[in-house]
């Protein structure tokens, strides 16, 4: 009975993130006081009108079933959102609500990925594309995000990876776990190489695209007319309005992929809960302060880690354009970044995610999550500073004990 599970369902996997935090509360429950870095969540309360919407909408009974594509009413909100924030052209017919983001990545490879299909995934990456690409049975190809090239993709790799086989390109931007943001002339120049192969579609996950800080602006590649038909994007309320618990997003696609993927959702899901969707509706047409208002706090707290963590020797850090994440070099300390986090929880009491986590080329890297106050980062910086200290003079111990040695 021990291989009664199908390949498929082994083929998944989960997140570190998740992980981590089991470990940081089995060693809490000892005692041990622990900084919580590991978990990508804003900080923040839901805003009231928001969450107030959602209490009337189930006073006023709107606790049915609603149509498995979304309420047209929110759709055609979402339309006008996208305008504004992206400068896509959509309607509602383009547009499938969804319980949060991953529903559209996994819709996304069910309907456009067959067996042995290439999609070509940022690494490191978020960690739900590589499971699912094998999940659908395609095959994961890497795309390198390197710290040399600011966390960006370059059009030149993209075109170079690309095959008679590739389906399917995933764009984060910005992204997870980096913060690196693709601009306009980065996408374009990939937008270029993608008009070569016209049999390969993009999943762009713009999850983050409100939450720029930096000099980079996002660009989606939907708003290029020549892409617009190709091209998924992923978007919801969880990052930008702080509903990581209310479970809502959307995707945007050409009508035939929106057809599939609300078919996907009633054989799944049936719909989203309607007083949800009340919620979200709420969300756009408020006032949008709130996202102003988190989008300064992450830059202040992001500016002081990266400047504080540049500081310490054995440790670089690029300032992230955008989300809530710090994404530093740890390789100088500790070659094995798993160790590094293990140690760092265990000795320093402060919990990150191994960068190898999200992938290959995240390896010497850890992430840092600044969705926490200022205060708490302050401890932070402090116990990595004095943990890296520690893992300095043990280098130069074991650099120095062969000589000291032989000298005996």
């Amino acid at each position: 009975m021990e291989n009664y599970l199908s390949d498929r369902v082994k083929n998944l996997k989960s997140e570190s993130a998740f992980e981590v935090l089991n470990q940081a509360q089995r060693l809490e429950a000892q005692g041990m006081d622990i900084i919580h870095l590991e978990i990508g969540q804003p900080d923040f309360e839901t805003p009231e009108h928001i969450s107030q919407s959602a209490c009337d909408a189930i006073k006023s009974g709107i606790t049915q079933y609603s149509p498995s594509q979304g309420e047209l009413q929110l759709r055609q909100e979402i339309a006008n959102h996208v305008k504004k924030y992206k400068n896509v052209d959509t309607n509602p017919e383009e547009i499938v609500v969804v319980p949060g983001g991953k529903p559209v990545m996994f819709y996304a490879m069910l309907a456009l990925i067959n067996p042995g299909d290439e999609v070509l995934y940022p690494n490191p990456g978020f960690p739900i594309y590589e499971s699912l690409i094998n999940f659908t049975g395609g095959k994961a190809v890497p795309v390198p995000v390197l710290q040399e090239n600011k966390f960006k993709y370059k059009a030149e790799q993209i075109e170079s990876l690309i095959t008679d086989k590739t389906k399917l390109l995933i764009i984060n931007s910005p992204g997870n776990p980096t913060g690196g943001v693709m601009e306009e002339e980065d996408i374009r120049a990939i937008a270029e190489v993608l008009k070569r192969h016209p049999n390969v579609f993009v999943l762009s996950d713009e999850i983050y695209d409100r939450l720029c800080h930096g000099t980079a602006k996002p660009f989606s590649i939907a708003s290029v007319p020549e892409m617009k038909d190709r091209t998924i994007v992923l978007d919801g309320f969880s990052k930008p309005y702080s509903m990581t618990g209310w479970r809502i997003g959307y995707g945007i696609m050409n009508k035939e992929i929106a057809k599939a993927m609300t078919v996907l959702m009633v054989n799944s899901n049936s719909c989203v809960a309607a007083f949800t969707q009340q919620a979200a509706l709420e969300a756009l047409r408020g006032p949008q302060d709130i996202v102003n208002t988190m989008n300064m706090a992450y830059k202040e707290r992001l500016e002081y880690v990266v400047s504080e963590l540049n500081k310490i020797d054995g440790i670089t850090c690029l300032m992230p354009q955008g989300s809530f994440y710090a994404f530093p070099s740890v390789k100088a300390l500790c070659e094995d970044d798993k160790v590094f986090q293990k140690r760092l929880l265990e000795e320093g009491g402060v919990a990150v995610l191994p960068g190898s986590s999200f992938g290959i080329y995240g390896k010497g890297h850890v992430r840092i999550s600044a969705a926490t106050s200022m205060e708490v980062l302050k401890e932070a910086v402090k116990r990595i500073s004095s943990f890296a200290q520690k893992l300095n003079e043990e280098n130069i111990e074991n650099e120095y004990s062969p000589l000291i040695k032989e000298a005996m």
